[in-house]
């Protein structure tokens, strides 16, 4: 295994690892306002602006199936509505309520003390440099070519 395999292999084990953590933290701090970080999630990426479905799966690297089922679970809860897209006839736009905003911004004071707490453990300096590092890696996964190795044979076909 090259050097370039063992650091591919060890950033994906890491974010694995780092998803699950997130995760864990969105639910612990979502849960006392009666969200769940799939909840959170789709409210956070319209909390500034409507989007429809497929942006939000885009969005947040999740499937629009899931986005899809969370929103209507959403609508259902008041915490967020339909609009009509005038860019696409079919394709509604998705937009937080006032009750929506009422659930993001309860969970705004935890938010912030967990967020000062690793910002004190890792410094600030190393936490902006660490997301620096994120997002450059997420650009740079984005410009992948994926498109199959033609001399890699699949281990189970045949």
């Amino acid at each position: 295994m090259t050097r370039d395999q063992e650091l591919l292999g060890a950033a994906a084990l890491m974010s694995f690892k780092l998803n699950g953590q997130f995760l864990e933290l969105a639910e612990h701090l979502a849960r006392p306002v009666g969200v769940t970080a799939a909840w959170w999630q789709v409210l956070g990426a319209i909390l500034h602006t409507p989007l429809a479905v497929s942006a939000i799966a885009r969005e947040m690297g999740i499937t629009r199936q899931a986005v899809q089922r969370t929103a209507d679970v959403l609508e259902g809860k008041g915490l967020i509505e339909y609009h009509d897209n005038p860019a696409h006839r079919r394709a509604k736009l998705v937009a937080i309520t006032p009750e929506g905003l009422d659930a993001v911004s309860a969970i705004t004071p935890h938010h912030a003390h967990h967020a000062t707490q690793l910002a004190d453990l890792l410094g600030q300096d190393a936490f902006a440099e660490a997301v620096s590092a994120l997002t450059k890696l997420s650009k740079a996964l984005d410009a992948l070519d994926l498109a199959p190795c033609a001399d890699t044979p699949h281990p189970i076909a045949g």
